[in-house]
């Protein structure tokens, strides 16, 4: 098996990674759409992005479309594309839409696919982003430039992710915080990494955040929630400007 959202390829899970989160897909979405703060964390999202009205936004570990709607308040009639490796999370995504009769003006659609390998053309993706994504995937660096590519010169990346605090006075949190992404893992996982699965993804998501920072101009970044969340986004520099 590849590689997939942070399962090595010696990883031999009980069930695989899209199986998992397709087992969880229900539940998630009530997590995901009601939990605590969470919509504060969404439109954070959401405005760090600040996509043009009209653009096409990419949004990739979409999970059950949650982020959908603070999205489509920015872009108005532009296209919203959701990408996820889990069918599960995908159909629980169309069903609600279809329930809802749509979302609003903008267009829309749900595509399977792999965040490392984007299933998409560049010509006409504006701006992409991606949700407790990144602290999943084997090398996230090298996804967030090869996002950057996607979207091109002048186009705008945005990454949400959770990860350890480092703030005196919260960092009493830190283990409850490792139980949490200890049973958001799929099985095996912790098995097969030589560290806890919280300090691998406090790599990940540092590193992803690292990149962004290095592949965009004019970044924002900022934390939420005592530190245990941060947001980043900037807009796509040129070639000659990374230089």
């Amino acid at each position: 098996m590849s590689p997939r959202f942070g399962l090595p390829e010696f990883a031999t899970p009980r069930l695989s990674a899209p199986e998992f989160y397709t087992r969880l897909a229900r539940a998630y979405d009530a997590l995901a759409r009601r939990g605590p703060f969470v919509a504060t964390l969404r439109r954070a999202l959401a405005d760090a992005l600040d996509p043009e009205p009209g653009a096409t936004v990419v949004e990739f570990g979409c999970g059950t479309g949650a982020n959908r709607p603070y999205i489509e308040e920015r872009i108005g009639g532009g296209t919203y594309v959701g990408v996820d490796f889990a069918p599960g999370v995908l159909r629980v995504a169309r069903e609600r839409d279809r329930e809802l009769g749509g979302t609003g003006d903008s267009r829309g659609a749900y595509v399977r696919g792999d965040a490392t390998r984007p299933p998409l053309c560049a010509d006409g993706v504006d701006a992409c982003c991606g949700a407790f994504v990144v602290g999943m995937l084997p090398d996230p660096a090298r996804t967030v430039r090869e996002w950057g590519d996607l979207v091109g010169p002048g186009g705008r990346i945005a990454l949400l992710d959770l990860a350890r605090t480092t703030r005196p006075g919260w960092r009493a949190l830190n283990p409850a915080f490792d139980l949490f992404v200890r049973a958001g893992s799929p099985p095996g996982t912790a098995r097969s990494l030589a560290r806890s699965p919280a300090t691998v993804q406090d790599e990940r998501v540092a590193a992803a955040h690292r990149a962004l920072r290095e592949t965009c101009a004019d970044v924002e970044y900022r934390t939420l929630l005592g530190g245990f969340a941060r947001v980043s986004a900037g807009t796509v520099a040129s070639p000659s400007a990374v230089e």
